[in-house]
């Protein structure tokens, strides 16, 4: 039996925009973020969705509130698909990061399996708390095509997972567009990913990370890494 897994990154929220750090930090999504949860609405119409899932976080629920609209279903809400908790980052601007926090930054950074936020969650826990309701997801909806808004960390996580790779590959996985889409299947056994990361709904002008500076300085790196 084939469950179907649809994650949605959540849409442009402030602290995207303004390049602050938020994890648990909830912030409203931006005006630019209303028009991708749209487009990303509209890009899931012709697919079906039997039930929808979302981090309990304003910019995850407000993203749901969209598909939810044009399939006219309920959001589940859960607090177990919130974004990492960044505990001493929270609310920090990106820029200041690495003059407070080298080593920690350094580990997001280059090693981010490593990674454990100064008062907050480390990436082992936090992925095994996203696996855990994934998997109690499924187990409750077996067979059904389950549309579930998250975080990019969690995202980048769960994608180790499904990839069936250590954590320590985590980063291979590149950072996904906000309301990109991602599908995996499950049957019963094993996950196989259908789709990654696509976010074609929004082009270069409703794109996020394509209009930032650091994304070009990312890619470069990126592609040197996998």
């Amino acid at each position: 039996m084939k469950t179907t897994l649809i994650f949605v990154r959540h849409a442009e929220a402030e602290g995207n925009l303004n390049r602050v750090f938020h994890g648990w930090t909830d912030a409203d999504i931006t005006e630019k973020g209303h028009i991708q949860a749209k487009l990303a609405a509209e890009s899931l119409k012709d697919r079906k969705i039997d039930v929808i899932y979302s981090s309990s976080m304003k910019r995850a629920i407000k993203t749901a509130e969209y598909i939810a609209k044009s399939k006219n279903l309920p959001i589940i809400r859960t607090d177990k698909l919130k974004e990492i908790n960044g505990g001493d980052w929270e609310g920090k601007k990106w820029e200041e990061l690495p003059e407070l926090w080298p080593k920690e930054y350094d580990t997001w950074e280059n090693s981010p399996h490593s990674h454990k936020m100064p008062n907050g969650e480390n990436m082992v826990e936090f992925q095994k708390r996203l696996i855990d309701e994934v998997e109690y997801i499924i187990k409750n909806n077996k067979g059904k095509n389950i549309c579930i808004v998250t975080h990019g960390t969690a995202i980048r996580t769960l994608m180790c997972y499904f990839f069936r790779w250590d954590l320590t590959e985590m980063i291979k996985i590149k950072w996904y567009d906000n309301t990109s889409i991602t599908i995996v299947e499950h049957d019963g056994k094993e996950y196989k990913v259908v789709l990654e990361g696509d976010a074609s709904h929004l082009g270069k002008e409703y794109s996020t990370i394509e209009n930032q500076e650091w994304w070009v300085e990312y890619i470069k790196k990126y592609n040197n890494i996998k």
